[in-house]
C-alpha cells in the first residue's frame, strides 16, 4: 500500500506556528494548488490544501515561508476526526509533509521573511548547537519517485 502527495503551489497565507505541550514544532499552512484542466467555463480551477509540518522544518517553514510563495510538499495524505464546541464530529483531510522544497525566492524588504529561500529540510533532522543551523542532509523528494516511463503518460 501507499500514502503518498506531492504538491506544488502558493501558500495562501504565512504559515501558523505553534509548539504542543511537549515542546515540539508544528506549522499549518493551506497550498492553493491549480488543477491541471479548467471547468467547463475555461476557468482555472484551485483546490486548497491544508498541509501540517512537524520538527524542525516546521520552524524553518515558518521563517522563511509567506503568503504568495511557491512550494512543493511531499507527504502523505491524513483523514482525522475530532469534535467540535458544538459537539459535532468534524472530518478534517490534510497533507503531513515529509519535506518542503522553497521554489522561489521572498520579494525584496528587509524582515527574515523575506530572505531568500533556506536550504530545505526533512523532519527527523536535529539542530546543531551552533549559530547556523544544520539543516542536515536533504534527500530530493522527487527524485528517482516515479515510476519507469511515468513521465510519458503525463498529457504536457
Amino acid at each position: 500500500m501507499l500514502n503518498r502527495v506531492i504538491l506544488i503551489g502558493r501558500l495562501t497565507a504565512d504559515p501558523e506556528l505553534r509548539y504542543t505541550n511537549s515542546g515540539t514544532a508544528v506549522a499549518s499552512f493551506t497550498l492553493a494548488v491549480d488543477r491541471m484542466r479548467s471547468g467547463q467555463n475555461g476557468e482555472r480551477q484551485t483546490d486548497f490544501i491544508n498541509i501540517v509540518v512537524w520538527q524542525k522544518q516546521a520552524e524553518v517553514v515558518a521563517q522563511y515561508l509567506q503568503k504568495g510563495r511557491m512550494a512543493a510538499v511531499d507527504g502523505r495524505l491524513q483523514i482525522r476526526t475530532y469534535e467540535n464546541r458544538d459537539g459535532q464530529k468534524v472530518r478534517v483531510a490534510e497533507v503531513v509533509a515529509e519535506g518542503v522544497r522553497f521554489l522561489d525566492r521572498g520579494e525584496g524588504g528587509n524582515s527574515a521573511k523575506s530572505t531568500p529561500a533556506a536550504p530545505p529540510v526533512k523532519n527527523n533532522t536535529s539542530p546543531a548547537p551552533s549559530k547556523q543551523p544544520d539543516f542536515g542532509p536533504y534527500d530530493d523528494p522527487f527524485a528517482d519517485d516515479l515510476p519507469p516511463g511515468f513521465e510519458e503518460d503525463l498529457p504536457f
